[in-house]
């Protein structure tokens, strides 16, 4: 039985209510343009810039520095813990099936437009049927590569299927986009260890790298995990205060360094740290300057052999944030990241309020990475796992 019979075997019942209760968490934590690479970096890995917080002397930082340490010290807070204990509740399958299909709603809107304006000019299945539905389908940001592949198989497809009338059409073509998204194979689970588990956050500035990272960090608290993150993009104006707030509203621990620092510095320390007061999760957050890759590399390389001396199996996930709403221009950061450090998932970010929803069957299909996790809003909990099932049933929902 392939996806298409699994998730439409039968008409789909009404739309649910769009969700209307409000967000508990909305922040404004949109990244900041980010600055000029700093030069000066320190050579030796054992000049170590970021300490713990429990151990990081006055002296030792800034007084800004000291500030930022002491507000994070305090996320053990009572009121804070009873706050996120008491408005956080854990989400239902309804529930996430529900933001899914509300997330969905603008590209699956604009998906079902195209295709029900393509298809009420059908006439009859010509060749001129499959160059205007391969038209359809780059519009509708699946891509050059995809719509081509999926136009020649449903070449075959409609003519096997001896499908004449435009209700047959439409199934065919559905069916198979479908099901050739179900046959991707690849694994959309993230890489859990029954110890420590090491991410890194790989994406360019203003994705929603930081704020996913805020999120995931609040997910594995709430199921009582110990979480510790790292701010190693020391590089970026404003980068390690977002992180450090995140760590406040999560109520987890979170490794800085001095801003300008070699965040390689700032690895050594949190995997130091985290291997030694045994947490469960470590979240590295990374520096997001594309435009200088040989720089990034490095970067990259050197926290990949300092987290590889401590853990050789690791990091268990370099997860590579994407936003949404730039359709196609994903793609390529996508390529241009994988050509600079191995990726083992996709964060797919503002995936509610784009109508280029369509990318996932790209990246998916002619990238071979798995999408793991989607920003479905802007609530501390509107970060999911990816479900295949649930977000085909949400993208073609305005044409089934």
């Amino acid at each position: 039985m392939g996806l298409f019979d699994k998730i439409f075997g039968k008409k789909v019942e009404e739309q649910i209510e769009e969700n209307a209760s409000a967000d508990i968490f909305k922040f404004d934590l949109t990244e900041s343009e980010e600055t000029p690479d700093a030069e000066t970096v320190l050579e030796s890995e054992s000049e170590i810039v970021s300490e713990p917080i429990s151990e990081i002397e006055p002296e030792s930082v800034p007084e800004k520095e000291i500030e930022t340490i002491e507000v994070v010290a305090q996320t053990a807070d009572v009121e804070v813990e009873a706050e996120l204990k008491t408005e956080i509740e854990p989400e239902t399958q309804k529930q996430i099936e529900e933001k899914y299909e509300k997330s969905l709603k603008k590209t699956s809107k604009s998906f079902g437009a195209r295709f029900n304006e393509f298809l009420a000019n059908f006439r009859s299945v010509d060749e001129e049927f499959f160059e205007d539905l391969e038209d359809t389908l780059i519009m509708s940001d699946v891509g050059v590569d995809v719509a081509t592949q999926l136009t020649d198989d449903l070449r075959r497809e409609v003519k096997l299927q001896n499908a004449k009338s435009k209700d047959d059409v439409k199934r065919v073509i559905i069916e198979k986009m479908v099901n050739n998204f179900g046959e991707s194979g690849l694994n959309t689970q993230l890489n859990l260890q029954d110890g420590l588990t090491v991410m890194m956050f790989v994406g360019v500035n203003g994705v929603g790298k930081t704020t996913t990272i805020g999120k995931l960090a609040n997910r594995y608290k709430n199921e009582g995990k110990k979480v510790l993150l790292a701010a190693a993009d020391t590089f970026r104006a404003g980068a390690r205060d977002q992180l450090v707030e995140w760590a406040r509203r999560s109520g987890v621990d979170v490794v800085v360094g001095k801003e300008n620092s070699d965040p390689a510095s700032v690895v050594f320390d949190a995997v130091k740290r985290a291997n030694t007061e045994q947490f469960d999760v470590l979240l590295i957050d990374t520096a997001g300057r594309l435009q200088n890759k040989d720089n990034l590399m490095k970067e990259l390389e050197k926290m990949g052999k300092i987290i590889k001396r401590e853990l050789p199996d690791a990091p268990h996930e370099t997860l590579l944030a994407l936003d949404a709403t730039t359709g196609q221009n994903a793609i390529s950061q996508a390529k241009e990241f994988s050509n600079v450090t191995p990726l083992t998932g996709i964060v797919l970010t503002k995936l509610d309020g784009s109508a280029k929803g369509g990318i996932i069957l790209t990246i998916q299909q002619i990238l071979q990475i798995p999408v793991k996790l989607v920003g479905l809003g802007e609530g501390i909990q509107d970060l999911e796992d990816f479900d295949e099932a649930l977000f085909v049933k949400g993208i073609f929902q305005d044409l089934i």
